[in-house]
């Protein structure tokens, strides 16, 4: 699928490293961890990180049920969401053209909230997984208690672009000259040696998934 460019999505600055297909969308929000939701509530604007999780054309996010921001998405109202994965630092040899290497993507959506028991369940499950994926067959699954106290709710993919930068950095013609490094420093998420929890029962081992993750 391919999103039409519009007013909303379509990238103005340097617009040969705007992307408008599902594929590379798709493959952004799969990989970050994070996303940071805007919204406008009584007037005024609203930007709050969270963690998120993409079921085929939607994202699903959780919280408790008190939360303004599920209760906004769940509202109807159109929501952007964004999300940034950093790639690398881009020295150049002038100040002015320092950048940075990432891969970014922003969507449009309207919102609703997860009712049916099964698929409220589907998308923790998700959510779980997008975190740390082959954790939600592991961990105990929610109680009746948890799920009531949880509201889930899922955003439609309405119109989504991602802008993505690549390669060295990009200097004036009579500054290479100039005796001062360039290039680009690159950038990895990187999960350390994890910490057991103090009340961990002895005997049990790190699953595979985790050691996977930390490989």
């Amino acid at each position: 699928m391919r999103h039409k460019p519009g007013k909303k999505i379509k990238v103005n600055r340097i617009p040969e490293r705007g992307f408008y297909d599902s594929e590379t969308i798709n493959k952004i929000i799969d990989e970050a961890l994070y996303c940071h939701i805007s919204f406008i509530q009584d007037g005024h604007p609203f930007i709050i990180p969270t963690i998120h999780a993409r079921i085929n054309d939607h994202l699903v996010f959780h919280g408790a049920k008190a939360s303004r921001l599920l209760e906004q998405i769940s509202s109807g109202e159109e929501i952007a969401v964004s999300v940034t994965i950093l790639d690398g630092l881009v020295l150049a040899r002038s100040v002015f053209h320092h950048s940075m290497n990432y891969r970014s993507a922003v969507i449009f959506g309207k919102g609703k909230l997860i009712e049916n028991k099964n698929e409220k369940l589907n998308a923790l499950e998700a959510i779980t997984n997008h975190i740390i994926p082959g954790r939600w067959n592991d961990a105990r699954k929610p109680n009746e208690k948890e799920l009531n106290a949880t509201s889930v709710v899922s955003l439609k993919i309405d119109e989504a672009s991602a802008k993505i930068r690549t390669g060295p950095p990009k200097d004036e013609e009579e500054d290479y000259d100039l005796p001062v490094w360039a290039g680009v420093i690159p950038f990895s998420k990187k999960f350390e040696q994890p910490k057991e929890d103090p009340k961990l029962k002895s005997g049990i081992l790190l699953p595979d998934y985790i050691n996977k993750l930390i490989s």
